[in-house]
C-alpha cells in the first residue's frame, strides 16, 4: 500500500503542476492583442523604441501577438527625407488594433489608428473619433453624426463606413466595425490637398462614385462577398501570392466591385479606390 501511495502522490503532483504550467500560459496568452501595421512607403516599426519588424507588420498570431497595454509606437519610412511618425495606441486583449500611414512632405502626410477598449455596459457600442484637424465633419453610413472630436454613443454593432472630411484636406474613409462592450476609437490624420487637388472642381471622386453607385452601375457591376474565415478577417494583398505585401483586411459579409481574376484569387477594390487580391477559397462572385 505505502509503494502505491508513493507512485501515485509523484504522479499527482506532475499532473497538478502540468496543469498550473497550462493554465498559466493560457491566461497570459488572454492577455494579448494582435496588432497589424501598414504604411507607404515601407517603414521600420517600433513599439516603445524597440524594433519589431517591417511594415506591411502582422502581429496576428497567437504566439507572436503582443502582451496588453499602451505604447508608444514609431514609424521610419526607408525615405529619409520624410519625417517619422509617432503616436499612442492601446493593444488590448484578443483585439486587433489597426495603424496605417500614408507618409508624404510635412501636411501632406495621412493616416489613422483603430484601437478597442472596453466600456461598462456591454450591451452598448461607443464610437471615439478624433481627427487632425479637429473640426472635420464626420460621416457615418452616409449620415452626418457631427464634428470631431466626437463621442458617439449606441452605434448599432454592425459593420459601418465612416468618412471624415474638411475643406482643403483630403477625404479620409474607413470600414469599421461596431461590437458592443467596446469603445471604438478612430484617429484620422488628414492630409493636407495639393494645390493641383485644390484646383480640380468638385465632382464626384471614383471613391465616392464607388460608395454611392448608381443603379444601373449596381446592376452591371460584378461584386465579391467575403466568406465565413478562421480567423474572422481576409487579408488583402498587393498581388495574387500569399508572399505578397498586406494591405489591409476585410470581413466576412462585406462586399466589394471585382475587378479581375486569377487562378486561387479575386481582385477586387476597396472602398478609398485601392485594389488589392483576396484568396477566392475565402471569397466568392455574386
Amino acid at each position: 500500500m505505502k509503494k502505491i501511495i508513493f507512485i501515485i502522490v509523484p504522479v499527482l503532483l506532475i499532473a497538478l503542476l502540468v496543469f498550473l504550467i497550462i493554465q498559466y500560459m493560457n491566461r497570459i496568452n488572454s492577455q494579448k492583442g494582435a496588432l497589424q501595421v501598414t504604411s507607404s512607403p515601407v517603414s521600420k516599426v517600433y513599439l516603445n523604441n524597440k524594433y519589431i519588424g517591417t511594415s506591411p507588420l502582422s502581429k496576428i498570431d497567437p504566439n507572436d501577438m503582443i502582451q496588453a497595454g499602451t505604447y508608444t509606437i514609431r514609424l521610419v519610412s526607408a525615405d529619409a527625407s520624410l519625417s517619422e511618425y509617432q503616436e499612442k495606441i492601446t493593444i488590448s486583449s484578443g483585439i486587433l488594433t489597426v495603424v496605417d500611414r500614408r507618409f508624404g512632405k510635412g501636411a501632406l502626410s495621412e493616416g489613422y489608428v483603430i484601437s478597442l477598449a472596453l466600456i461598462s455596459n456591454k450591451n452598448n457600442a461607443e464610437l471615439e473619433i478624433i481627427s487632425f484637424p479637429s473640426g472635420s465633419n464626420i460621416e457615418l453610413d452616409s449620415n452626418e453624426i457631427g464634428k470631431t472630436p466626437l463621442l458617439y454613443k449606441k452605434p448599432t454593432e454592425s459593420d459601418h463606413l465612416l468618412k471624415i472630411s474638411k475643406n482643403g484636406y483630403k477625404e479620409k474613409t474607413v470600414r469599421i466595425r461596431t461590437p458592443n462592450g467596446y469603445r471604438l476609437t478612430v484617429i484620422a490624420y488628414l492630409g493636407v490637398k495639393s494645390n493641383a487637388e485644390n484646383e480640380i472642381s468638385p465632382t464626384p471622386t471614383p471613391t465616392e462614385m464607388a460608395l454611392t453607385p448608381t443603379p444601373s452601375a449596381t446592376q452591371s457591376a460584378t461584386k465579391a462577398l467575403i466568406l465565413d474565415t478562421p480567423t474572422g478577417f481576409l487579408r488583402v494583398r498587393v498581388s495574387y501570392d500569399l508572399s505578397s505585401a498586406i494591405i489591409t483586411t476585410v470581413n466576412p459579409g462585406d462586399t466589394f466591385l471585382l475587378i479581375g481574376e486569377q487562378t486561387g484569387w479575386l481582385e477586387i477594390k476597396l472602398p478609398d479606390g485601392r485594389t488589392g487580391w483576396v484568396s477566392s477559397q475565402y471569397a466568392k462572385k455574386q
